[in-house]
């Protein structure tokens, strides 16, 4: 049953990462990234990886798609969409994106790894305790400008943003 959710979600992934190439809406590119970063994080919880599924969902699809979101509403929607989509080009990356897929079909089919049976289980620890005890002892200094570095990038992104008041 964990191998049926697990090709369920990778198809999910592939096809959303697909809509983030292939939409001509920069919205629509963003909404299916989040989705794409939604099916990777269910991967990880069926790889019994709670902290992980977590880490995807709160950086990923809280933090950065926030940020493209934003840069997208900075940005003219529909000059970008006219510059991005220029006739001609799209004949090499489909031919690419071709080869990519008969090589993944090829990899997948010869694999055994799909036969193989229930992976098994992780011996249960306090490891996400440990990690936020380090985190928050030995790495404390490192964390904190880290947080003042993304707060500065982020007043710095709204004077850039912001209209002139008159």
């Amino acid at each position: 049953m964990g191998q049926g959710f697990f090709l369920l979600f990778a198809a999910g992934a592939v096809i959303t990462a697909l809509t983030v190439v292939m939409a001509r809406n920069p919205v629509h590119s963003a909404l299916a990234l989040m989705a794409c970063f939604l099916q990777i994080s269910a991967i990880f919880v069926l790889l019994e990886a709670p902290l992980l599924a977590v880490v995807q969902i709160f950086v990923y699809v809280g933090a950065i798609m926030v940020l493209f979101l934003f840069v997208i509403m900075m940005i003219d929607v529909r000059e970008a969409v006219l510059q991005r989509f220029l006739p001609g080009g799209n004949l090499p990356a489909l031919v690419l994106l071709v080869l990519l897929g008969i090589e993944m079909a090829v990899l997948v089919l010869w694999s055994n790894r799909l036969s193989v049976g229930e992976p098994a289980a992780a011996p249960e620890g306090d490891k996400i305790r440990q990690l936020g005890t380090t985190l928050f002892t030995d790495y404390l200094l490192p964390f904190e400008v880290a947080s003042v570095i993304l707060l500065a990038a982020l007043v710095g992104a709204i004077v850039l943003a912001r209209k002139e008041w008159r």
